[in-house]
């Protein structure tokens, strides 16, 4: 009997992800390529085929493929375009699905690393019980995945849920996308950096970060000193947590989800970003929502997550 699987695929602005995963979530193979080695897009999608294909040889049982499933960044899932990606070679809008359905007889599916993150936590995640639930991605970004009634909100034109962009502080730093004040310059991989640096400044206390240029500085290092009692590690956790807290008692006002899981680098940090977002949230929560409403950590963490959200994209639509 053949096996059931599909293919996953997570385009980042430097890697694409691909691997083979089954309804359970197992993973059978697994690669990466670069995305910028080939700089036009059709020998950018031979690329992909060629690898796909030699990830399926690498496989010692018969099998069938359902379907693609992609993530990548601006991706419209109603029309199967990447449309104006910042971090990608391919401007303008980006025919993706209809060009790979050239080299493929198969259904594919695309939609933002976030959202395949949601359908992800809810086929192979914490999440398959619950029909309303938010899944942050906290990595160079923050994204945002909404289910409500046990769909993924995608409104209009597919763009939905990039709470990243929401302004949280007027004359306020700068998001990926130009927006001053943006909730994930604050709240996000880079945005604890940030933080990290404003604190130096604005405080004296003695402190292992102190020793660190920008760019050698990142995440597991922030949570190492925040475990070694740093008080500016400890308070950039703090001032993070807090605004994330506030924020995502904002969010629960228009869909009251029951559960906001957290996914990504920033994530984990454990303890040091939980507690603090949960102490928050709880406290800025209107009446009727409090205790009703759980921050758990993503499912999906110990897993390959991006693979395993796009290639979710394939058993949601068979499910439906």
């Amino acid at each position: 009997m053949l096996k059931k699987v599909a293919i996953g695929v997570d385009i980042g602005g430097t890697l694409t992800k691909l691997g083979i995963v089954d309804r359970e979530g197992n993973l059978y193979a697994h690669m990466d390529f670069s995305t910028t080695m080939h700089k036009g897009f059709g020998d950018y999608l031979d690329e992909l085929k060629k690898q796909i294909e030699g990830l399926r040889s690498q496989i010692d049982f018969e099998h069938e493929v359902m379907g693609i499933g992609v993530g990548a960044p601006n991706a419209n899932y109603y029309r199967g375009t990447i449309e104006h990606a910042a971090n990608l070679l391919w401007k303008g809008i980006v025919p993706f699905t209809d060009e790979l359905k050239t080299r493929y007889d198969l259904p594919i599916y695309i939609t933002n690393d976030a959202n395949a993150a949601a359908i992800g936590e809810m086929i192979y995640g914490n999440a398959a019980d619950m029909k309303d639930f938010m899944v942050i991605t906290l990595g160079t970004g923050l994204g945002s995945g909404i289910v409500s009634n046990g769909q993924l909100i995608y409104g209009y034109d597919s763009q939905a849920g990039e709470l990243g962009h929401v302004k949280i502080v007027d004359n306020g730093r700068l998001t990926g996308l130009g927006i001053r004040g943006g909730l994930e310059a604050y709240v996000s991989s880079t945005g604890i950096k940030r933080t990290v640096f404003y604190l130096l400044s604005d405080m004296m206390d003695d402190s292992v970060l102190r020793d660190y240029s920008y760019n050698e500085l990142h995440g597991e290092i922030i949570t190492k000193a925040a475990e070694d009692g740093d008080p500016i590690a400890k308070a950039a956790f703090e001032m993070t947590g807090k605004i994330l807290g506030e924020q995502l008692a904002n969010f629960t006002a228009f869909s009251h989800p029951e559960a906001f899981f957290l996914l990504g680098g920033l994530a984990k940090a454990g303890k040091w970003i939980f507690d603090p977002t949960r102490k928050h949230l709880e406290e800025n929560l209107l009446p009727f929502y409090k205790g009703k409403v759980k921050l758990l950590p993503s499912g999906m963490m110990k897993k390959n997550a991006a693979v395993l959200g796009a290639a979710a994209l394939v058993w949601n639509h068979l499910q439906e």
